[in-house]
């Protein structure tokens, strides 16, 4: 009877356990639905990596110290975030990858070549992207945002699927195919094809029942009624992209209006992602100007609130992303002349970008052969940089130019009056391609400033992934940016 009594408390502890087991299995389901997001915000900062975010966040933590004592940056929104994860992003070509490779790593899960978007090494396999899986198998509405052209390399990476990312005519045809509900910002590349023989695009999208507005009043009249959108800019700048952040004029739509319209129009019961890039914090990081990098890193974040205010009405049901496809320009927080000193706050004398100040200034002075002593002039107004001889006046002592620093400016003046750099490596090296004299004015202001950029090209440092809602906790830890996609798929059960 003993040994009965033992084998009968055996099976009873055994029956207890498994049904525990069970409980918990059931319970840790339970969980798993629950984490399932249903609203999906996806920011992607090209270009931007933790040098970029943390020089904005220091920027603004300068800009707010009101003593000597410094008490760290200013944190964007974003940084406060309960999940920060790191993702590596090399791609099958280098470790220094572009954004064609590395967005499709996100979207699809798969490493391909440079300038390559959603297809295999071999140019013939095509991946499908988390955005047509849940579209497709989940019913989500997709909206899709850039401050660049909407068929650049990232943002057609969420719905093309091409050998290189410099078929926009063929990704603008794909875009419109897609189906997806909304896409805004930058104008399309190559409206009419290779050969401007091909029909319009815009044309093509309103074909397919999609709503073109090309003005802001257009734009202001879609609404949650409106059933498919291609949003462009009315105000566009270099290569039809948005403004840079820091020329956007008063009137212009930013980032986060852009999102707000996105939400309104494809907001619904049963789900939507979002994919939106900071574009432009790229091409900043490639012309090596700190102040425009900086101002549309902010431009970002102040998107990024929008989706937060979105998520403080569905709690359960959101989950907000912020990563970057990979680094640009090497930028860095420190310089050989500064020591272990910043002077950030100097980057706020900056009133204009090297786009605008090219096209706005520096054609001129090549029209009108300006003097360089004239050219200074604007260059004090729009930098703060000042020439030695004008240092008692100097609003800024600590912009005035050094002899050295005033022989590199006008080394790089008289090339661009001269037609501008020309293709030998040691211009190569000095200027980047760049109109020489800009190029100058933005490294002698960031240097002054405390920061350095090491390239004009990609670098391969990780990106930081920045997680909110449901979900969250997936997105902590060191992995690969193809675990993003993996992630995602894993939360919403696309497959």
């Amino acid at each position: 009877m003993k040994n009965k009594g033992i084998s009968v408390l055996l099976v009873a502890i055994f029956l207890a356990a498994t049904l525990l087991t069970g409980f918990a299995g059931v319970s840790a389901q339970a969980d798993a639905a629950a984490a399932a997001p249903k609203y999906i915000f996806l920011f992607i900062g090209d270009g931007m990596s933790y040098p970029q975010f943390q020089t904005t966040s220091d920027y603004l933590g300068a800009l707010a110290e009101n003593d000597d004592i410094l008490s760290g940056g200013t944190p964007l929104s974003f940084m406060e975030f309960p999940v920060a994860g790191s993702a590596t992003t090399f791609d099958s070509t280098s470790f220094a990858p572009d954004s064609a490779s590395t967005a499709t790593s996100i979207s699809t899960g798969h490493k391909t070549y440079s300038g390559v978007i959603n297809m295999d090494e071999t140019k013939t396999i095509a991946y499908e992207t988390i955005t047509e899986k849940l579209k497709a198998q989940k019913g989500y509405q997709i909206g899709i945002i850039s401050t660049v052209n909407l068929n650049h390399a990232t943002p057609a990476a969420f719905y093309a699927h091409q050998a290189s990312r410099n078929s926009y005519y063929e990704i603008g045809l794909e875009m419109i195919a897609s189906n997806f509900e909304y896409f805004a910002g930058g104008g399309l590349k190559s409206l009419t094809g290779k050969d401007s023989d091909q029909e319009n695009l815009y044309e093509l999208a309103k074909q397919a029942g999609y709503t073109v507005a090309l003005t802001n009043a257009e734009a202001e009249a879609i609404n949650a009624e409106t059933e498919k959108a291609v949003i462009i800019g009315e105000t566009l700048a270099d290569s039809d992209a948005l403004s840079y952040d820091l020329d956007r004029a008063e009137g212009e739509w930013s980032l986060a209006d852009y999102l707000t319209k996105g939400i309104e129009v494809i907001n619904n019961e049963t789900g939507f992602f979002m994919m939106i890039e900071g574009g432009k914090i790229d091409w900043a990081c490639h012309a090596n100007d700190a102040a425009a990098t900086i101002h549309d890193t902010i431009a970002m974040d102040e998107a990024v609130k929008v989706a937060a205010a979105f998520a403080q009405e569905h709690p359960e049901d959101t989950l907000i992303l912020v990563t970057g496809d990979h680094e640009t320009g090497g930028l860095t927080i420190g310089f050989a002349g500064t020591g272990y000193d910043t002077y950030l706050k100097n980057i706020e004398s900056q009133k204009i970008t090297f786009a605008r100040y090219d096209t706005d200034y520096v054609a001129g002075y090549i029209e009108n052969k300006t003097s360089f002593a004239d050219a200074m002039k604007d260059v004090e107004s729009m930098f703060g940089l000042t020439l030695p001889a004008n240092a008692a006046a100097a609003k800024q002592p600590e912009l005035v130019l050094t002899n050295f620093e005033v022989s590199r400016l006008e080394d790089a003046y008289n090339l661009t009056l001269a037609g501008g750099a020309g293709s030998s490596y040691n211009e190569g090296l000095l200027y980047g391609g760049y109109e020489p004299f800009s190029v100058t004015i933005t490294h002698i202001l960031n240097n002054k400033s405390g920061l350095n950029f090491a390239s004009y090209s990609h670098t391969g440092l990780p990106v930081a992934v920045f997680a909110q809602g449901a979900g969250q906790d997936e997105f902590n830890g060191y992995y690969d940016n193809t675990e993003i996609y993996f992630k995602l798929a894993a939360l919403t059960g696309a497959n």
